[in-house]
């Protein structure tokens, strides 16, 4: 069930009556002192790690338990946690209008407009990827430090425009709502119960990122990032070529992808900023590069992109199943191959690029024995030719693609 900060006093009789006829009641210490005068059972406080706890209360089965939670218990809450160890018809939930609905209501705010990310517990670098002209963000907070950081982000990424609007115990007594810019942040005593709106810029930002520019990145929604917008050493799939691999890689949500050969990390963080459910495990021998990876994603929003030191196919054993992958670095060889084949799920695609005749001669090969689509991209950039402009081709690569049936 749903516990706001107004606590008992804000349950209907139904919910009352559940919590008094609990033979146990779990949740935090804050969630048990808000229902203290209904509490006629035992309590138990979550234990640290978590799954203790969830361990606890699966064995109850067919036992009056109930379980608190901020809010809604399906919104980062408690119920999708628990829901995965039971059945339909072992649990009823009863959920309490969410932070994010009474921070949408306060600023007046339509849900549905409006861009949500949850900074509780997770890298701050997450809000990253939400930061566009004119947007607005709710995200919901750590503790009271998250804001003044938050805004500290803000101003290192040329947003000191920002608006942003700190909501604190929503729904309780203490109920605040406090607002300033990111680059004049000065909000002081923050309660650790708080969600942050953020009002976005409209007029700051750039399709581009040159060298020594301060304007924030406009991140498409299709298409590529700059080649600027990545740190890298050379070893990165440049922008149009990196448009057309993901297009033929064809991310949707929830997938995972193996970027194996990564560089710079650019496949594997674009194929995640498709969609926030969207995972990617990259692959990198260099010990320098994968320096360069980790940099890249936390920069561009993506922390979460899991990492893995190692030459293929050796260290793709213990990676998750993949949805899809992707061959750069050269293109592999034939035991890369036959290790990704054998790991690719049942209609997952296989994706690899190849700029040398080596490897060029192995896509035809596999091309022959296995199908797919074989392609040459070419692309040519007009650039000065004496006093006089011509076209320059760069180096074609040749793509490979098959689906596993």
């Amino acid at each position: 069930m749903g516990v706001g900060a107004d606590g008992s006093a804000g349950l209907s009789a139904q919910v009352r009556d559940v919590v008094e006829r609990a033979s146990l009641v779990v949740g935090a210490e804050r969630q048990l002192a808000l229902v203290a005068p209904l509490l006629k059972g035992e309590t138990l406080v979550w234990p640290s790690p978590l799954s203790v706890g969830i361990e606890q209360v699966l064995a109850r089965r067919g036992l009056p338990t109930c379980l608190l939670a901020s809010g809604d218990p399906f919104l980062y809450g408690i119920g999708a946690t628990l829901a995965p160890g039971l059945v339909a018809g072992e649990f009823v939930c009863f959920p309490a209008p969410s932070s994010l609905s009474l921070a949408a209501s306060r600023l007046g705010w339509p849900l549905q407009d409006t861009d949500v990310v949850s900074l509780h517990g997770r890298d701050l670098n997450t809000v990253v990827r939400y930061l566009s002209p004119g947007r607005r963000v709710l995200a919901l907070s750590w503790d009271h430090q998250t804001p003044g950081q938050l805004a500290e982000l803000l101003c290192e990424r040329g947003l000191e425009q920002t608006r942003l609007h700190v909501l604190e115990v929503l729904g309780g007594a203490a109920e605040r709502v406090r607002s300033s810019t990111a680059g004049g942040f000065d909000l002081a005593d923050i309660d650790d119960l708080n969600v942050i709106g953020l009002e976005l810029p409209v007029d700051v930002f750039s399709l581009a990122r040159g060298e020594g520019s301060t304007r924030p990145l406009v991140f498409p929604t299709r298409g590529s990032l700059p080649d600027t917008a990545f740190e890298h050493d050379g070893q990165l799939t440049k922008q149009d070529i990196r448009a057309l691999t993901l297009s033929a890689l064809a991310p949707y949500p929830g997938a995972h992808l193996w970027d194996i050969g990564a560089g710079a990390g650019s496949i594997a963080i674009e194929w995640m900023l498709s969609h926030p459910a969207c995972r990617a495990s990259a692959v990198e021998r260099d010990s320098v590069r994968c320096a360069r990876i980790l940099r890249n994603a936390r920069a561009l929003g993506v922390p979460t992109l899991q990492l893995t030191q190692a030459e293929a196919p050796a260290g793709l054993d213990d990676l998750p199943t993949p949805d899809a992958i992707f061959v750069g670095g050269g293109g592999g060889d034939r035991a890369i191959f036959e290790r990704c084949w054998s790991a690719l799920r049942p209609g997952g695609r296989l994706v690899i690029n190849s700029v040398s005749l080596e490897t060029e001669a192995l896509l035809l090969s596999l091309y022959k024995t296995h199908g797919g689509e074989l392609r040459r991209l070419s692309i040519e950039s007009a650039g000065k030719l004496g006093t006089m402009t011509g076209f320059r081709p760069a180096m074609p690569v040749v793509q490979w693609r098959i689906d596993k049936s």
